[in-house]
């Protein structure tokens, strides 16, 4: 649920429901579970509601309380969360110095 909201912050209830393959029912009923554990917001946008996710708000289950929603949606949707690694500015070795150096140390 929280992936297609991440999507499409405007889509129906009925899109989500059609979506995840439960009925419009469920999906309310777990969209209300979500605004009360506060990890959705609503937004009334005339007669449509606009949905927003909390990215900064943890998971729940203890082994997960320091995991964002947002690390949660980034793994699933493939964004790059090694963006902000520095990666060495070392040029690749040719395989003949690879061969020189021998096995590689850890």
């Amino acid at each position: 649920m929280l992936l297609v909201i991440a999507a499409d912050p405007q889509v129906r209830i009925r899109d989500i429901a059609a979506t995840v393959g439960i009925t419009e029912r469920a999906a309310q009923s777990i969209v209300t579970d979500l605004l009360a554990a506060g990890y959705v917001e609503r937004i009334r946008q005339g007669r449509r509601n606009r949905y927003a996710i909390v990215a900064g708000r943890h998971l729940r289950h203890p082994s997960q309380r320091t995991v964002p929603v947002q690390a949660l949606i980034d793994l699933f949707t493939g964004s790059d969360l090694l963006a902000s690694v520095p990666v060495p500015s070392e040029q690749p070795r040719s395989e003949a110095e690879l061969l020189e150096s021998g096995p590689a140390q850890e």
